[in-house]
């Protein structure tokens, strides 16, 4: 089988199959294993990794599961495993409620097994798997700690409080509902809220919100433009997607797609575009890459004489692909490090 080239280079995934590779801990004979937030590499298509079942609800990671042949779900796995294998966040309340699903996944005699960044809440990860579950062994490599449970001594009391820690709840006084885990999930980002501030009101027709997160852009479009007859939300978290969902309920000119923009949008001849895209993949570092695809993929979405607003930081590059797809450019608002841009599609 030929494995896909994979876009990045990906330390915690590879080190998540260090004790598994050097010995230490042993693949299942029987009962297979589940991987919570999966994401597709080499380590996954070693021989002997038999029963293997994925579950992850971002569409990219998702994809590239499916591409591989891979058994992957978005939906929760509700089978228990001999092995779980975990790929926490650095969200601590999202992890440790990742974490009392894991155990809660595992059979009574079953590893959990994690693997973290050192400078990503490795410590910290591995500190609260053992005070939910015992005593753990560790291994370090490529500045990642992989870490799995000996022996399940789960803390009933303790399971019971985190399992809740990620789950929706209301924010910005009640007016929308969130989650830990998702970017900034518990406040108006600013850089959105600039873009709210400079949106025209003369929008109309039919326009799409590129990374709508839980929402909060496409309820400020039907907010402000009244002449909007239908905004198409597409976003690449299922788990962010559902809370828009939730906070747009009763909005009938809203539709939901559960997508990966880099790769295009099915849907042509938009009149306008609103985007906030995202700049970073699995770590810290910038990636201009993943907005420049959301512009290209805008570009091809937009009919002539459509409109792109994008807001993104003022250091990212995005000038030359706009300049290069677009007939004008220019930009309306500059602040708090911010830069907001209007794009209109040549005729």
């Amino acid at each position: 089988m030929t494995l896909p080239a994979t876009r990045d280079h990906d330390p915690a995934l590879e080190v998540l199959f260090h004790a598994i590779d050097t010995g230490a801990l042993p693949w299942p004979r029987t009962g297979g294993a589940l991987f919570l937030r999966a994401r597709d590499g080499w380590p996954l298509h070693a021989a002997g990794r038999t029963g293997l079942v994925c579950e992850q609800t971002f569409k990219p990671a998702f994809d590239a599961l499916q591409r591989s042949q891979l058994m992957v779900q978005a939906d929760p796995v509700t089978d228990r495993f001999p092995l779980v294998l975990v790929l926490p966040p650095r969200q601590r309340d999202e992890a440790r409620a990742l974490f009392a699903r894991a155990v809660s996944q595992c059979t009574d005699d079953g590893v959990v097994l994690a693997c973290m960044q050192n400078d990503e809440g490795a410590k910290t990860g591995q500190s609260d798997l053992a005070k939910l579950a015992g005593p753990v062994s560790v291994l370090s490599k490529q500045h990642c700690r992989v870490f799995w449970t000996t022996a399940l001594a789960i803390d009933e009391t303790l399971r019971a409080e985190w399992r809740d820690l990620d789950a929706p709840r209301a924010i910005v006084d009640g007016r929308y509902t969130s989650r830990p885990g998702l970017f900034a999930w518990d406040r108006i980002d600013p850089a959105s809220a600039l873009l709210v501030k400079h949106l025209p009101a003369d929008l109309a027709g039919r326009g799409a919100d590129l990374g709508a997160g839980w929402g909060y852009l496409a309820t400020e479009v039907f907010a402000r433009a009244p002449k909007v007859t239908a905004l198409d939300l597409y976003e690449a978290e299922a788990r962010a997607l559902d809370l828009a969902r939730t906070n747009l309920a009763g909005e009938p000119r809203a539709t939901f797609h559960w997508s990966d923009v880099g790769e295009g949008l099915p849907r042509r001849n938009y009149d306008f575009i609103v985007s906030n895209p995202p700049f970073h993949a699995h770590g810290r570092a910038d990636r201009p890459d993943i907005g420049r695809r959301f512009i290209t993929a805008a570009a091809d979405a937009l009919r002539p004489g459509g409109r792109l607003f994008l807001v993104a930081n003022r250091h990212l590059p995005y000038e030359s692909v706009l300049d290069a797809r677009f007939g004008t450019t220019r930009t309306l608002a500059q602040a708090g490090g911010f830069k907001v841009v209007e794009a209109v599609r040549g005729k």
